[in-house]
């Protein structure tokens, strides 16, 4: 799956790309244009309409969270946490109690105030949906970043030096890898939000919302580092890395400039997929009272009120459980194209449209 460092396109890439995208490379017939591996696969990218579609209606999800503030102060005026138990809208011309005094919640509005309705406390839904989004995104992209970057380190250790390095680093993947993802959270997500965590000067009270990007940084580890630490191992003992020893160039520099260029497509394709995983995983875990803690909202903790309610109000249930499902089929269908993209194999199976 890794693209050779610096390789030029052939001919034969050429004759499975195919015309059209060829042509719009601006490829010679002969093949004398060269084009490099990133640049092929990010038309490739454009040319797929289903990972384009995702990735824009992911990042018009991203602009909506991130706005946020401004949709609380100046369309709802209302904060995430600020509750209107005693207080009424006007619906059709009618004055309705936020909350009945039954404690059923009032409905979608559609209008500015309450327009996905109001929970059992009176706040208002969109805009606890706006920052429980801005809360899941935040915890997905940290958890992500956490994951790539302690699984690039551990691949490449465990991947170049082999012997007992490897034998360490791959038995503590093996130890996460054995406890399920959520189950593992669950258990750790509750210790430390009880507790927090303190290792030397790092401190993290409990509630923060850096102990779920930790907890899910950790858990999906292995899911990464394993097949990075594969590439590795295969890498190691081609040409271009035996002469570099040759040179004695130093383990790190190796490691830096010849074998990371060469996995640096297998991480790219992870990214999305990890987002897609951790948004998931933080729901889960909130949903379960191990992620995210109150009065912070993501969509985990808006699905769990949800459920309380589902019989007299099924669009708490509905609302944050749409916005979830379509995210992370956004996120993947990106993923899939990106995926699509870099495999240099995938013209053998695929046959690009013409234009």
């Amino acid at each position: 799956m890794a693209l050779a460092r610096g390789a030029a396109l052939t001919q034969s890439d050429v004759d499975e790309a195919g015309p059209p995208l060829a042509a719009e490379e601006g490829l010679a017939p002969d093949g004398a244009a060269g084009v490099g591996p990133y640049r092929l696969a990010f038309a490739k990218l454009r040319r797929d309409r289903a990972a384009i579609g995702g990735g824009v209606f992911f990042l018009m999800v991203v602009l909506c969270c991130l706005a946020a503030p401004l949709y609380a102060e100046y369309v709802a005026h209302t904060g995430p946490n600020t509750e209107h138990i005693t207080e009424t809208v006007r619906v059709g011309g009618k004055m309705r109690d936020v909350v009945s005094m039954i404690g059923i919640p009032i409905g979608p509005t559609w209008h500015s105030r309450f327009f996905f309705g109001a929970d059992f406390n009176g706040r208002d839904v969109a805009v606890r949906l706006l920052y429980g989004g801005r809360t899941s995104l935040l915890i997905g992209f940290s958890a992500t970043l956490i994951t790539m970057v302690s699984a690039t380190v551990v691949a490449l250790l465990a991947g170049f030096y082999r012997g007992w390095v490897d034998s360490v680093l791959a038995r503590m993947l093996d130890i996460i890898w054995a406890f399920p993802a959520v189950l593992l959270g669950v258990a750790i997500g509750t210790t430390l939000n009880l507790g927090g965590l303190s290792i030397g000067p790092l401190v993290i009270n409990s509630g923060s919302l850096a102990i779920p990007a930790l907890i899910i940084g950790f858990v999906n580890l292995p899911y990464v580092a394993k097949p990075l630490r594969g590439q590795v191992i295969a890498i190691r003992e081609r040409e271009f890395v035996q002469a570099a020893r040759t040179l004695n160039e130093s383990p790190l520099r190796i490691m830096l400039s010849e074998i990371l260029p060469n996995i640096s497509s297998t991480i790219v394709i992870f990214v999305p997929l990890m987002i897609a995983n951790s948004i998931l995983l933080e729901a889960a875990l909130s949903f379960l009272g191990a992620g995210v803690q109150a009065p912070n909202a993501s969509w985990g903790t808006l699905i769990s009120d949800g459920v309380q309610l589902v019989t007299s109000s099924p669009s708490l249930l509905l609302v944050p459980g749409l916005a979830l499902v379509l995210t992370v089929l956004s996120i993947n269908l990106f993923g899939e194209g990106v995926r699509d993209a870099l495999d240099p194999h995938v013209n053998k199976r695929r046959k690009w449209p013409a234009s």
